[in-house]
Order: structure tokens, then sequence, then C-alpha cells
């Protein structure tokens, strides 16, 4: 039996509950899950790639999280290239609204084309749904509490107190 492996890719500045909750149903789909943290040149990233990497890690080992998870990142070429590299035949990402299906369809396809690599979509527990990055990082930049939106391992970094987690 071959082993099923899937990549969820994303720029996880910082990770939020709302990742963590994709990694986790995705974990529980596939054999062996790579959570790969991507440059988006994009995005002004707060956090530098490694920081990500680590809480990442963190927030995956305090999980309840059983499936064997390898976080690593991925700076340059394209993202088919690293699926290719580690015999993942998907990719998973959430998407919470039609936006993002808009963004993410194009990059589905061509991914497809170019590695036959398949594009895997989760809708977010309505708790997430509305939650991203973005919003945690505006949250933090201002004073604000964003422990409703973040694993333990994140809110204890951005020096806010995880309790009622």
């Amino acid at each position: 039996m071959s082993s099923r492996i899937a990549v969820v890719p994303g720029s996880f500045d910082p990770p939020t509950l709302g990742h963590l909750d994709v990694i986790r149903r995705a974990a529980s789909l596939y054999d062996q899950l790579h959570v790969l943290v991507v440059h988006n040149p994009r995005k002004e990233a707060m956090l530098p790639i490694a920081q990500r990497q680590a809480l990442l890690e963190q927030s995956i080992a305090e999980s309840d999280i059983d499936t064997e998870v390898v976080v690593a990142s991925w700076s340059v070429g394209l993202l088919v290239d690293y699926a290719t590299d580690v015999g993942a035949g998907v990719l998973v990402k959430g998407i919470r609204s039609q936006v993002d299906v808009a963004y993410e369809t194009p990059m589905a396809i061509v991914n497809r084309h170019l590695a036959h690599v398949e594009t895997v979509f989760l809708l977010p527990d309505p708790a997430h749904a509305l939650v991203s990055s973005s919003l945690v990082r505006q949250v933090a930049s201002l004073g604000g509490d964003v422990t409703p939106y973040v694993p333990p391992a994140v809110a204890r970094f951005l020096g806010t107190p995880a309790s009622g987690l």
C-alpha cells in the first residue's frame, strides 16, 4: 500500500486556530502531512519564516494531532516542486470565502497541469471562518487580546496569556 502524503502550504504569519483546524483535519485524511511555510512576495511578513516554522511545530506538538507531520519551509521555486520532491500528490488549502475560492482555483488548475498535483479545499470550522493572520497581526499590533484566534504557543510568543484555550 502506498503512503498518502499531502502538503498544507501557507504563510502562517502568525499561525491561527483556523490553520491548526485545517492541519488537524487534513492529518486525519492522510498518512503523512507536510505543513509548509512559504514565502509570499506579495505580503510583508511580521515574523521571519524560521519563527513561523517554530511556532507551528510547537502548536502541533501541543495539539491532539497524531499523524506524522513534517513542518518545513519553502521560499524558492514552485510549490509543486516541493510536493513532488516529498512524494505528495495533494495540496490542502483552507478556504474561508468566495474570495479565497476565486484566488485559489487558478493556482489549483495550474498545479494540476504542471505536476499532476491535486488541490483539496477544506472549509473552516465556523468558529474560525472570519479569522485571518492579517486580522491577528492587526489586533496584536494594537495591544488586543489574540487568545481567541491563535494556538497557545502563538499567544505566549505574542505576549498574550493563553487562558481559556
